[in-house]
């Protein structure tokens, strides 16, 4: 998908414009430190190429832009729960329809914040009172921060995920370091396993790594580069790639497309909608992650 060449249907500013894929808009960004979109529909970061530098975020050349299927690819939006632990699975968040709120730029680059609260539709998914920010930082590094808020009368508890999809080379060839040692394999129902400090794919892998180490270093042979990933707010990291079989059996994921993506995310884990993180009213909290390549 070619971002540049599509038709500005508005222009916000010099560095900004808002364009239209299939029937999703879409925030352009077009700076010399870097180049991103963003989706309204999802608060979904679709693109991020800092500049001198290959594409950073796989998005699958079958992601479906119809305004109600979750985009396959680029950073998710998981919440106010992660996984199945109810419906939808990853939460609402993802196929909500959010309003941008602001938008800055400099020499240093561009600065979008979009935001969703609770509505009618919410409501009927989960009966709390709430208001979320995302903020994207597009520069020299990719920085998104979302920000929850607990305004109900009464505490309530969530999980959630930035669901970073990254774009590497050969899946094969490349080499993660970082996410630690111990994780819970949902492959295998959840079990505990303790593996090794590098993690070099062969097959299908869905893991919470529940002890990362600050930077997880992913190392990118073929594109002779590495993608360095800081998350915050987190209590896990989770490594995700459907391989070759998980692949063919999604509509929205093109057959080779495992070929090409490693997910590494920050997320807050919970195995049960009463668990996780508890905000009383008022309270917030941070979730985030920030990509640089180098």
């Amino acid at each position: 998908m070619n971002l540049l060449s599509l038709p500005a249907i508005s222009v916000l500013s010099d560095n900004i414009s808002i364009v239209e894929i299939d029937t999703v808009k879409v925030i352009r960004i077009l700076h010399e430190k870097a180049t991103a979109a963003i989706s309204l529909f999802g608060a979904h970061l679709i693109s991020y190429q800092p500049h001198g530098h290959q594409e950073c975020l796989f998005l699958s050349k079958d992601a479906q832009f119809n305004g109600e299927t979750p985009i396959r690819g680029g950073i998710p939006v998981c919440w106010p729960w992660f996984n199945k632990l109810a419906e939808p699975s990853h939460g609402f968040a993802r196929t909500s329809e959010w309003q941008l709120k602001e938008h800055r730029e400099n020499e240093a680059g561009v600065i979008i914040q979009l935001s969703l609260q609770h509505n009618e539709q919410t409501r009927n998914i989960w009966p709390y009172e709430f208001e979320t920010l995302i903020t994207f930082e597009i520069k020299e590094t990719a920085h998104i921060s979302l920000t929850v808020k607990n305004t109900d009368e009464r505490p309530w508890t969530f999980s959630g995920a930035l669901h970073t999809y990254l774009n590497v080379g050969n899946i094969l060839t490349t080499q993660t370091k970082g996410l630690g040692t111990h994780y819970l394999d949902s492959l295998q129902g959840g079990k505990e396993c303790i593996g090794e400090d590098t993690l070099i794919l062969t097959d299908t892998i869905d893991r919470v790594y529940t002890k990362p180490e600050s930077l997880i270093t992913i190392h990118d042979d073929t594109w002779n580069r590495a993608l360095v990933v800081k998350n915050e707010g987190h209590n896990s990291a989770v490594a995700w790639n459907p391989w070759k079989n998980g692949a063919e059996n999604m509509t929205d994921m093109n057959n080779d497309g495992y070929q090409n993506m490693l997910c590494v995310e920050s997320v807050i884990y919970s195995n049960c909608l009463s668990a996780g993180q508890t905000l009383q009213p008022g309270e917030t909290h941070v979730l985030s992650t920030q990509i640089s390549a180098k």
